[in-house]
């Protein structure tokens, strides 16, 4: 078994190749080997601004689109390591090997920032694709130096795959 990526693409606004799918399953496959997970599930649903604009303003009370939301299914997450974890009946916490969680980016948003950093269009998707994973497992970048930890994952695994900038 390994990590899984269900995707779908849920605009017209911005072209993506159907094989940049196997990109986004590297992705998946390096970044879950980076913390030690090699089972589990995740959503992706590449969307326009509008429909994030939707989802940021009802989920997250801010009235404006955003480039990647992560909604994460954990029950419990080591908040140190970042690894999520289930915990049955008080025993050791086991890595979690369900349904991680949820991941939308905005299209319009990923090929403006692209254009913005003088990089591809794969690479800012791939880059907002791991960003939001490693919120799914527990990273968040509240200040500078957890903003630091998450940057340094997410190049490595990037660097790994071949989208440099």
């Amino acid at each position: 078994m390994s990590l899984q990526l269900d995707w779908s693409n849920e605009q017209d606004k911005v072209d993506i190749a159907e094989d940049f799918i196997g990109v986004l399953e590297k992705l998946l496959q390096l970044a879950g080997e980076a913390e030690g997970l090699t089972e589990g599930e995740v959503t992706l649903s590449i969307v326009d601004d509008e429909e994030i604009h939707q989802l940021n303003k009802e989920y997250r009370n801010i009235d404006r689109p955003t480039d990647v939301l992560s909604f994460a299914m954990q029950e419990e997450s080591d908040e140190e390591l970042g690894i999520v974890y289930e915990v049955e009946d008080e025993s050791e916490p086991i890595p979690y090997e369900g349904m991680l969680g949820d991941i939308i980016i905005s299209a319009e948003r990923a090929k403006l920032q692209s254009e913005e950093y003088g990089h591809s269009l794969e690479r800012e998707l791939g880059f907002l694709f791991v960003h939001g994973f490693l919120h799914l497992i527990g990273y968040d970048h509240q200040d500078e130096a957890s903003e630091a930890v998450m940057t340094k994952k997410q190049e490595a695994v990037l660097q790994q795959a071949g989208l440099t900038r």
